[in-house]
């Protein structure tokens, strides 16, 4: 299997309200960015859309080491929150239904392609790559500001 890094970040202007996303992926020494915009959308929303977009450009399964500064994207994979939701038809602790359903299953079913391991960055540090992202999701706004 390949040996892939990815970075992943997502931005919104308000919450909910425009959004972008962004992520780098990284094989040996190549390095592609990818990003993109939502006109009404969350924070949340972008941060999982950043994971999804960048798994989903892989072209066969790989062994991927992505780091996000998103708890909540790594904290559900770290704490199995999924298997959870799952066993309870979809619905949080308190008995809500989960949010953005849609994105955690193309993310439930990426991780079925891909060997993932989930890594947290402390978001806007020193971070360069996770720096990249942040930059490229926001700039993904401010183009259609």
């Amino acid at each position: 299997m390949k040996e892939v890094t990815i970075y992943t970040d997502g931005a919104c202007s308000y919450n909910p309200g425009p959004g972008g996303w962004a992520a780098v992926l990284m094989f040996g020494s190549h390095e592609k960015e990818i990003s993109g915009y939502e006109a009404q959308t969350t924070n949340n929303r972008m941060e999982l859309t950043a994971a999804v977009k960048a798994l989903e450009a892989l072209k066969e399964p790989c062994r991927v080491s992505l780091y996000s500064d998103s708890a909540y994207l790594i904290n559900t994979f770290k704490q199995k929150w999924l298997e959870k939701w799952q066993h309870n038809g979809w619905k949080t602790s308190n008995k809500g239904p989960v949010e953005n359903q849609d994105l955690w299953k193309q993310l439930m079913k990426l991780t079925g392609e891909h060997t993932v391991e989930w890594i947290k960055v402390k978001g806007h540090a020193d971070n360069e790559y996770n720096n990249r992202c942040d930059r490229l999701a926001r700039d993904e706004i401010k183009k259609r500001a």
